[in-house]
């Protein structure tokens, strides 16, 4: 009696296995867990404010010796701007404030000549395409500020000059309100006369310089 009890039972188990089993075969083979997907950065309209810092490189001429200094050095300072998004085109507004370490001197005679900029502002425009979820490739382009110094010897002179700026970058959106950039521009503060504080009553020095900087910007 036992003995057929225990058989039974075990037959009984070993149906129900069978019947799981065949339920699990039954399930979707296709399933599978959903993946996340980070949301595309839609809208870029706004005012921002922001940072940045990074290094430019240029050529300065001098009339009188004929020499050619090459200034570089540390450019970073502060950013704000304002992009109005239309469609997939964001058209902007940007301006920016750097402190600049640019220098480069040449040997001239018997002293040495230097070419530096202190100080470098620009006033852009901006043109963005936000076609790739939160990437934003855009050029830009508009007016420099900034000072150029010349140097000869123990003597030096200088003036603030306006010239014009043209370049392009990328722009990443990580967060809603948070981004990040890295762009080139070429800049051409023209030239100033130096005159007999250079050495010649006409003496003409020139700033151009390329900067390639990155930023952190913050939107409103």
């Amino acid at each position: 009696m036992m003995t057929n009890l225990i058989r039974s039972g075990v037959s009984l188990a070993a149906l129900m296995i069978a019947a799981g089993a065949a339920s699990a075969a039954d399930l979707p083979r296709s399933y599978k867990a959903p993946s996340y997907v980070a949301p595309a950065y839609a809208n870029w309209t706004g005012f921002y404010v922001g940072l940045n810092a990074g290094y430019g490189f240029g050529k300065s001429d001098w009339d009188v010796p004929a020499i050619s200094p090459s200034p570089k050095g540390f450019v970073g300072g502060v950013t704000a701007g304002y992009n109005f998004q239309t469609g997939m085109w964001v058209w902007g507004v940007e301006g920016d404030i750097d402190y600049s370490a640019m220098k480069g001197d040449a040997t001239c005679g018997t002293t040495t000549c230097e070419t530096k900029n202190t100080w470098l502002g620009t006033a852009r425009a901006r043109l963005g395409y936000a076609g790739w979820n939160n990437f934003l490739p855009y050029i830009t382009g508009g007016a420099a500020f900034g000072d150029i110094k010349a140097t000869r010897g123990a003597v030096d002179a200088s003036k603030t000059k306006v010239g014009w700026t043209a370049g392009a970058g990328v722009e990443y959106a990580m967060w809603s309100s948070w981004s990040v950039k890295l762009e080139y521009l070429y800049v051409d503060l023209g030239s100033f006369d130096c005159g007999i504080t250079c050495g010649a009553a006409v003496d003409n020095v020139s700033f151009k310089a390329n900067v390639v900087r990155a930023g952190l910007n913050y939107r409103f």
